[in-house]
């Protein structure tokens, strides 16, 4: 098993969504990694996953561009201040911005490699660039625009 997934240092009051919560046992539980200055992940979508038969459906495909993108800034914005990821304060970071583009129908049942890069990084805000890889052809181009979790989605009575 790899070491810890960037998702994996979420606490657990933070680890439900969809996406990437590992506390989600319906999610897809993305799990991010560095690879050099780039983070990568792996995800094989399932039958279930179709748009059209022998096709990813482009709303799974957003969504897990999505949670690598707020999962890269997180870990992101740890490295920037030279600190362990799951150290306090939290640094959890939440979609502002998500733009997809679909270069190419993407195949069902074969892993997809998802890519990132930032962007932009500030205090508060990220820009991370992502591919969606299958067979080493890519597939689709994602931007998303992450910050640092508002006050307002904190749970009560805590202060990540």
């Amino acid at each position: 098993m790899r070491e810890k997934g960037f998702q994996d240092y979420y606490p657990d009051d933070l680890s439900h969504c969809f996406g990437c919560g590992r506390l989600n046992e319906y999610g897809h539980r993305i799990r991010s990694f560095w690879d050099g200055d780039e983070s990568i992940a792996e995800f094989t979508p399932e039958p279930y996953h179709t748009a059209i038969p022998g096709f990813v459906y482009g709303g799974l495909l957003a969504s897990i561009i999505d949670c690598h993108g707020t999962g890269t800034a997180s870990a992101a914005a740890y490295r920037r201040q030279g600190r362990e990821m799951g150290s306090e304060p939290v640094l959890r970071f939440v979609t502002a911005s998500l733009k997809v583009d679909y270069l190419r129908p993407t195949p069902i049942g074969v892993p997809l490699i998802l890519r990132g890069r930032i962007k932009e990084m500030g205090e508060k805000k990220a820009i991370v660039e992502v591919r969606v890889f299958a067979r080493d052809t890519i597939c689709v181009r994602g931007e998303v625009t992450a910050v640092l979790m508002p006050e307002s989605m904190k749970p009560a009575g805590k202060s990540p």
